[in-house]
C-alpha cells in the first residue's frame, strides 16, 4: 500500500540546528529518499512562495501564500510503499523533523 508522509515544520527549522546536527539530518533525509520503499520525495519551497487557488461562482480566485496561516507549514513529503501502517509509521519516525519539533502526517494514498 502507498502512503504519503507529509512533513510539517517551523519554517527554516534546519537553519536553527548546529552544523553537525543539520548535516546529520540532511544525510537522514537522503537515506530515506534512497530507501527502496520510497517512490518519490520532494522538499518544497518556502510557504511564502505558495499561491492558493479557489474557484467560486465560476471565477478563479488566487491568494498569495499557503491555504492556512499556521505556525508549522508543509515543508516536504515522501511517497512510500509499505506493507501496512506500522511500517509506514516506522519510516515516518526516521524523518528528522519528527524529532526536531515537527510533525509527520502519515496518510494512505487512494489507489486507482
Amino acid at each position: 500500500m502507498q502512503y504519503a508522509l507529509m512533513i510539517y515544520t517551523d519554517p527554516g527549522y534546519l537553519d536553527t540546528l548546529p552544523d553537525s546536527e543539520r548535516s546529520a539530518a540532511q544525510v537522514e533525509y537522503r537515506a530515506l529518499a534512497d530507501d527502496d520503499r520510497c517512490i518519490g520525495s520532494a522538499q518544497l519551497q518556502p510557504a511564502e512562495t505558495a499561491t492558493s487557488v479557489r474557484v467560486v461562482g465560476g471565477r478563479t480566485l488566487m491568494t498569495d501564500g499557503p491555504f492556512a496561516d499556521t505556525k508549522e507549514v508543509l515543508g516536504g513529503l515522501y511517497l512510500i510503499e509499505a506493507a501496512n501502517l506500522d511500517e509506514a509509521i516506522e519510516l515516518a519516525a526516521r524523518i528528522p523533523a519528527a524529532r526536531h519539533g515537527g510533525t509527520v502526517e502519515v496518510r494512505p494514498v487512494v489507489q486507482p
